[in-house]
């Protein structure tokens, strides 16, 4: 009954049925994920210090590393693991989640443990004044050395859940951790006057809590699952499948998080108040973005099932369907925030000047939002496929070849306004290209198709 029901999700049910069965649990999930991201900046807003807004600022895209490490593991070995299942393969699948699982918390804990033997220098790169590098070493601490593991931990269960169709339980253990750090924020900000540093324990103690779930999860599954945790099927024998594809989206998000380091970097040539404008602004920013992550994320298993099962109608109406729904939503967050763009900002941080300038940031970084829901689409289509090297193509020119030079060149002839309006540059560029790769390679099925016909 179960593999009955798998099957009838996989390959008959409608397409946009399908979509919301996988993508809805996981966009609600990401939007909890976003909102606990988002508490870290909203609760040390709340105190009313530009400086420790700055701090979580400065150190958000270092942290934010441990998703491109989530994604190099979790989401290279599920998008295997759905091209397994398409092509009936099911019985290598425990040898993937096992490298995806262990091989990802060994390099989580040498990234760690890195990060601290090098805090110093990475502090002062990443533009720790002298009176925000306390605070930020605080929260580098506990988001990062300590919760690395955890953080990562927790987004490849999630991912490896969500290649078979089990997008319930993967979003409840995000939204689960989500909520309890809502909840810690404000009791250890607060109650144990921690503030940074409460911040950042209430994060690492609610990706702990995640991981808990997710392995109950997998016990209680049991037989519904291939999927394995037990570290006896460790093996190196598929490293170069998970990542083919892992490393397309690892790249996007440590480029794109590069991109944010030397943002924040030449901003704080400003000073500290547009650091944490930016820093709240990006935050913000995240969510429509984040959102287009869930429905990418949730209609990965579908694309990737379809394509290794050779039903390339099918993908292609779960590709179509998905790029409408993300282009619908981006028009609702660009009316959304340019509407209440002040009143956002005030909510974050009541200090008036930062809040402000975060308003009229957010005007102008909102508008790429469309483009770049697109351009994550095309992205992780082609991951699905097991197309990696073509995705880390785009993502490389996106936000490597463009992103961090436009960066400096617009700082140095419009300045701080200039760096915002970059992002929008970026993805107008890069629009053309994207939808030429895309077009390019389901041109190529269709001659595939038409040959197995024939044939």
């Amino acid at each position: 009954m179960e593999e009955d029901a798998e099957k009838y999700l996989f390959e008959k049910m409608p397409v946009p049925k399908a979509v919301a069965t996988l993508a809805l649990p996981t966009i609600i999930s990401q939007i909890v994920t976003m909102i606990y991201n988002l508490a870290d900046t909203f609760f040390v807003g709340q105190i009313g210090d530009p400086l420790m807004v700055a701090a979580v600022s400065l150190v958000s895209p270092w942290f934010n590393l441990l998703t491109a490490l989530g994604n190099l593991f979790g989401l290279g070995g599920s998008s295997l693991i759905s091209r397994m299942m398409g092509a009936q393969n099911h019985k290598d699948i425990k040898y993937v989640s096992v490298f995806s699982i262990w091989g990802g918390a060994a390099v989580t804990l040498l990234f760690s443990l890195g990060t601290w033997s090098a805090r110093v220098p990475l502090l002062n790169f990443l533009g720790a004044s002298p009176d925000t590098y306390g605070y930020a070493e605080d929260y580098l601490l506990w988001v990062v050395v300590l919760g690395g593991m955890p953080t990562m931990l927790s987004l490849a269960l999630g991912h490896l859940l969500r290649s078979e169709g089990h997008a319930k339980q993967a979003s409840a253990g995000m939204m689960f951790g989500g909520i309890l750090n809502v909840v810690l924020d404000p009791v250890f900000i607060f109650i144990f006057h921690l503030d940074v540093a409460g911040a950042a324990i209430a994060t690492a103690l609610s990706n702990t809590a995640s991981v808990v779930f997710f392995v109950v999860q997998y016990i209680r599954l049991k037989d519904k699952t291939a999927v394995s945790l037990n570290p006896r099927h460790f093996t190196f024998r598929f490293v170069r499948p998970i990542f083919s594809v892992g490393l397309a989206s690892a790249l996007a998000t440590a480029l794109g998080n590069a991109s944010n380091m030397v943002m924040v970097h030449l901003a704080s040539g400003y000073g500290d108040i547009p650091v944490a404008a930016y820093g709240v602004v990006k935050r913000i920013d995240q969510f429509p973005l984040n959102v287009s992550m869930g429905l990418c994320q949730g209609f990965m298993p579908l694309v990737g099932y379809n394509f290794a099962a050779k039903n390339y109608g099918r993908m292609r109406k779960i590709s179509t369907f998905s790029w409408k729904v993300a282009l619908m939503m981006s028009a609702c967050f660009i009316a959304f925030f340019a509407a209440f763009a002040p009143q956002i900002l005030h909510l974050f941080i009541p200090e008036t000047q930062t809040s402000t300038l975060g308003a009229s940031f957010l005007r102008i970084a909102c508008l790429a939002v469309p483009l770049t829901s697109v351009n994550f689409l095309i992205s992780y289509t082609l991951q699905a496929m097991g197309k990696g090297v073509q995705s880390a193509i785009l993502t490389s020119c996106r936000q490597g070849l463009l992103n961090i030079p436009l960066l400096i060149v617009m700082n140095l002839i419009f300045g701080l306004y200039g760096m915002i309006w970059t992002q929008l540059v970026v993805e107008i560029v890069m629009l053309p290209v994207s939808l030429g790769l895309y077009f390019y390679t389901f041109r190529r099925l269709k001659v595939e198709e038409k040959r197995s016909i024939n044939l």
